[in-house]
């Protein structure tokens, strides 16, 4: 027999994944596409309150060990300037997450669901969801415009043991070398007695690629000189992974294939932004949750709809497209902001961090808007 499917989702990461748990909720028939993690995934990320409620509901939160609360983060300016964020008693600002545990929970929770099926190839369905990340073979087969800006940058990342702990502390550092921009992040990682961090440094293409040609002993030795010895001395403890940095958006988030059935982009397939903030997969999750959201309203006064309806698609579409737009300017025009090397624009980017830090009600109003974030 012919399985019939309500929705083919191309992309089984962390936000296809989420999606798919999301979607057989509403007791649809849902099609998983794509390869299994990779084995050595040194990524984590920084999930703010809304993505821990949803990865929460879905019981796919993890434990103590591999989400860790942060409490305070420091971020330094290249002329001195600094901005210290604390967290109010009993919260935490965001949790930094050990990404091969959520997707180790995320597969799991996938294999209980009766009406989620794993396939190695796309299948034909009422809706196609695009979640195959920022190279998507499929939506440049379907000619999207997939407008982005790119930086002279790549970003590394690894994993490091500090010789002291990290206390809960995330760490960022602004730097000018030879008048090119790097940016270099600390993440918190195993818990509040940890020694391990995540590194996330954005460099200039060609240092990046040397940096990462570097043994681990010449790395380590660059990245305590780069952290200011915050945490003492770093120590790489894992493998390297290096991409290209750019801010993009697509043009068209949905649409129709030559057969008449509907597609729509989510996560990085829709979106991407600089690193600097931590946001990336915030994004991609409130997609998951806007695009089921969208749909369970046929559950309701739109029931008459299938789950291809251009007006649903549609509307997903541009709940999206404004939700991601202040994140989007906001880390973009902090990158080049900063990127600037001239000593009038440096003296005053300095001078407002330092005078924002002075700011103890705007700095706990600006740090409860991360903290909490609506979907």
């Amino acid at each position: 027999m012919t399985t019939t499917y309500d929705v083919c989702i191309r992309g089984s990461g962390i936000v296809g994944s989420t999606l798919a748990l999301l979607l057989a909720r509403l007791r649809l028939k849902v099609a998983l596409v794509g390869s299994p993690p990779p084995e050595h995934d040194v990524r984590a990320f920084a999930l703010n309150a809304a993505s821990q409620n949803v990865l929460n509901d879905l019981r796919c939160w993890p434990s103590a060990a591999h989400a860790t609360p942060v409490l305070s983060m420091r971020v330094w300016g290249d002329q001195g300037g600094s901005i210290r964020f604390d967290a109010p008693q009993g919260t935490c600002l965001n949790h930094i997450i050990d990404v091969p545990a959520l997707e180790k929970l995320l597969q799991e929770a996938v294999g209980f669901q009766h009406s989620i099926e794993r396939l190695e190839q796309p299948v034909t369905a009422g809706l196609t969801v695009i979640c195959e990340g920022k190279n998507s073979l499929t939506r440049q087969e379907l000619g999207i415009d997939f407008q982005a800006l790119p930086y002279v940058q790549h970003a590394i990342a690894t994993r490091v043991r500090s010789e002291f702990l990290h206390q809960q502390q995330a760490f960022q550092w602004f730097s000018q070398d030879s008048k090119e921009l790097s940016i270099l992040a600390l993440l918190p990682l195993g818990g509040p007695t940890g020694h391990e961090s995540a590194v996330v440094w954005s460099l200039p293409s060609e240092q990046a690629h040397r940096c990462y040609a570097a043994s681990d002993e010449e790395f380590s030795h660059l990245l305590s000189q780069a952290s200011q010895q915050s945490l003492g001395h770093l120590q790489v403890c894992s493998p390297k992974s290096i991409w290209p940095l750019q801010t993009a958006v697509a043009k068209q988030w949905s649409g129709h294939f030559s057969n008449g059935r509907s597609w729509v982009l989510a996560g990085d397939a829709a979106h991407s932004v600089h690193p600097l903030a931590g946001m990336g997969l915030n994004l991609g999750l409130a997609d998951a949750v806007a695009l089921a959201k969208t749909l369970a309203q046929r559950e309701a006064k739109e029931y008459w709809r299938g789950v291809g309806d251009k007006y649903l698609l549609r509307q997903y579409e541009r709940e999206r497209k404004a939700g991601i737009w202040p994140t989007w300017v906001a880390c973009d025009g902090l990158q080049r902001i900063f990127s600037n090397s001239q000593s009038l624009p440096q003296s005053l980017r300095n001078w407002g961090m330092s005078s924002f830090d002075k700011l103890p009600t705007l700095k706990q109003w600006t740090a409860h808007q991360a903290m909490n974030p609506t979907f």
